[in-house]
Parts: structure tokens; sequence; C-alpha cells
């Protein structure tokens, strides 16, 4: 039995959460022993607790702009003795052959691996091109000797990062995958019942409500786009904790053009592929690069033509003009291009959606992603 430690930086379900999730459930625990650390509970949590897979909660160290005032200084040192404490008593009981850290954000994968002399994997899932120190920083810590595996979510993830022989030498792309579900609810009946409308074309961006993922440039489109069309505007998801006034932000922004009847902002919602059926058209308008995109393989796997910004990981996912579109990040006119065509042509949205189904089960599939982990896990434990 290969005993893994699985550390993670939080217990939501977005988009690293959820490929986390997904390797966790289908890795096969005759052969591998999961044992998973998140800062605290959460919703990932209870998907863990149905799947039996034990989990514990320990300060996991994450590296931000704030800690370097006394006071955080002063906590992060507390908080790295409190977390090293707990995975030593960890690591006796079950003598860990790998520990993995998931996302960037995670440290303390690094400081307990090389204290221990395990093997460490690094799964990288972002793109931080600025403050710059904070990037440097993390370069530094990305070619350090005790990572003896970097893994990227993309190549667009994969060519930010190497930047030195050092990083090069030991780092590869697996691209992220997601389990494919289905939904046969009556779409005419959830369109009513979750958007108030039936022969309306529901546009949706699913994902964060932070500043970088294009809510307003959807907006600003979506209140042209209303003066001609029967379309109603979607937004799934929740903001970063504690960023709270960004939500208010967009829906003071909704109020001021008076789209309050033709906008709905949804809360994080755990059934997703539920909403992705009584939707029309993805739009992911990433005004900075995504690292990967999982909810365009998402909004593919429910058959939905994707509208991105082409750049980042969007370009490994999206076919432009096969399965969507890729548009010019932050240019309104594209967008507002891109959106009316689908509006004017169903067949295409068709189409599209039926292309980009057969690419996300070929490229993007749980079975290829987590047979890739486990072959990578087997290889690092015999060398």
């Amino acid at each position: 039995m290969i005993n893994i430690l699985f550390i993670h930086q939080s217990a939501e379900l977005y988009g690293s959460d959820k490929t986390l999730l997904v390797l966790l459930k289908s890795i096969n625990k005759l052969k591998y022993n999961p044992i998973v650390i998140l800062p605290n509970e959460g919703l990932l949590t209870d998907e863990l607790l149905k799947e039996n897979i034990k989990f514990i909660c320990l300060p996991v160290l994450k590296l931000h702009r704030k800690m370097f005032n006394p006071l955080n200084l002063g906590l992060l040192i507390i908080q790295t003795k409190k977390s090293l404490i707990g995975l030593n008593k960890l690591h006796k009981k079950h003598n860990f052959d790998i520990v993995y850290s998931n996302t960037l954000a995670v440290l303390v994968g690094i400081l307990f691996a090389q204290k221990n002399k395990i093997k460490h994997i690094w799964h990288i899932h972002e793109i931080i091109k600025s403050p710059k120190l904070i990037t440097k920083i993390f370069v530094k810590l990305i070619s350090l000797k005790s990572n003896t595996q970097i893994v990227y979510n993309s190549k667009a993830t994969q060519d930010f990062w190497n930047v030195n022989k050092k990083i090069e030498n030991k780092a590869i792309t697996i691209l992220n995958g997601i389990k494919l579900e289905s939904f046969k609810d009556n779409i005419s009946i959830l369109k009513k019942t979750l958007f108030n409308a039936d022969k309306e074309i529901i546009i949706a961006l699913v994902g964060r409500i932070s500043n970088w993922k294009g809510h307003y440039i959807l907006l600003e489109s979506f209140k042209e786009l209303i003066k001609f069309n029967k379309i109603k505007l979607v937004f799934v998801g929740s903001p970063p904790p504690n960023q709270e006034f960004i939500l208010e932000l967009l829906i003071n922004k909704i109020k001021e053009y008076k789209l309050e009847k033709d906008v709905i902002i949804i809360p994080f919602y755990e059934q997703i592929f539920k909403i992705w059926n009584a939707i029309d058209i993805a739009v992911v308008p990433s005004l900075e690069p995504e690292p990967f995109g999982l909810v365009a393989v998402e909004a593919m796997l429910a058959k939905k033509p994707v509208i991105a910004s082409n750049h980042g990981g969007l370009k490994e996912i999206i076919v432009n003009n096969e399965t969507g579109f890729l548009i010019e990040p932050n240019n309104t006119v594209e967008l507002n291009k891109a959106i009316q065509y689908l509006i004017n042509n169903e067949y295409k949205r068709i189409e599209f959606g039926n292309n980009g189904y057969q690419k996300a089960i070929k490229d993007f599939s749980e079975k290829k992603y987590v047979e890739s982990f486990e072959n990578l896990i087997s290889k690092m434990v015999l060398n």
C-alpha cells in the first residue's frame, strides 16, 4: 500500500477543489491510501465523508502579501509549528511515501517533505503575474530540490513557470479531468424554475465572482444585446471569502442598468450540471489568463457552446469556430458579435455543443486524469 499525504488550501468546490476530489474519489484504494489535510471543513469535506476518505484540519501555510507584517509573521510561525507537529504524528502512524501539495497556496508540504526526506509532488494550478515579488518567491520555492515532481494543469501554466532548468527537468503537464455527470430533467421546466424563463436564450458565466473573471464586460455586452433579443444573463458563483464587496458592486451595477429582472445571480450551486442543462450559451470572458478553465470543460460536457477569452489554458480547451469562439480578452465588440451569432443560430449552438462534448470526453476524462497520476506516483515510489 502506498500512503499519500494530500494537502490542499480550501474546502470549497471550485476548480482545484473539484480536480482534487476527482483524484481522491477515483484513485485505486487497494493500492493507494490517501490522507487529506485541509485548513477547515466545508463542502469538500462533506464529499470526502461520503467517500469515507480520511481528512484532518490543520494550517496549510498560505503565502499571501498580508503575511509580511509583524503580526501575521508571528501567527505564521505558530501555525507552522502546529501544522508540523500534527503532520509528524500522522507520519509516525502512516509512514507516508508521497506528499502531494495541491496549488501554489500550500506551503507546509514542502517543509514537511524536506524535513522528513519524503518525495514531494507540487500540483500547480495558478499563473501569478503580479505582484512580481510573489512570482519571484514562487520561482525560488518551485526550484527547491525537495520538490521531486512538479505537475502543471495546462501547457499555459507550464510555459509560465518553466523559467529555469531546475524546474523544467522535473516538470510535466497533466491536463485536468472531470467526471461526466448527466441530469435528465426537462430543460423547459428547469428554465422556468431556475431562471423564471422559458423561450429566452440563457447566457451564463459560471465561477467565482472576482475582479478578473470578466463579469462586468459580459454585463456591458448583455446590456446592449437585450435591446434586440429575448435573453437572460446568469452569474453562478460566490465571491472569495472576505471579498463580498465585489458581489455588492456587481449587484449595484445591475441595478444601475435596470436589469434586475433579466440578470440573475445564483450563489455557488453544488449540482452545477443541473444548471448547465438549462443554459444555452456559456461565456468565460476572463480578463487575465486562466491557468486551465474547468468551467469550459463542464459546459462542453453539457453540450453547450463556449465563448472564451483567447489566452491561458482556455486556448487548450476551446477549438475556435468548432466548439465555440475564442475572442480577444476585454473586447466588448468581439464578445457581442460572438454571442449574437449564437443567439441567431440554434443549429450552430447544437453543432458546437456536440463537438465540445466529444473533445471533452476525449481529452479531459476522469479516467485519463487519474491514470496519469497513478502512473506518476507508482514510478516515483519505485525510483
